[in-house]
């Protein structure tokens, strides 16, 4: 699914226009993105949490080149799902 397309089930299912159900859609995800950047968990109940994890700098090794190179500590976005959604994906 891409985005456009959730846009329109939205638009669809909300009886919103395409305009609204963009900047809905275009809100919740700017949201998420900002408050991930702040360091925040977001909590969807039943749907999952996102998170951010920070990874240490390490040393690792090209397969291709086999030359060793050193990676640079970051922060990495996470989601986990919850159980009402793992329950139903299961089945």
């Amino acid at each position: 699914m891409t985005k456009r397309q959730l846009i329109d089930i939205v638009a669809r299912k909300a009886h919103l226009t395409k305009r609204a159900a963009t900047e809905a859609v275009e809100t919740f995800l700017e949201e998420v993105v900002r408050q991930l950047q702040k360091g925040e968990r977001i909590v969807l109940s039943g749907f999952g949490t996102f998170h951010v994890i920070q990874m240490k700098a390490k040393r690792v090794i090209v397969p291709k080149s086999g030359v060793e190179r050193q990676v640079p500590a970051h922060r990495l976005p996470r989601f986990i799902p919850g159980k009402t959604l793992k329950r139903i994906i299961k089945k």
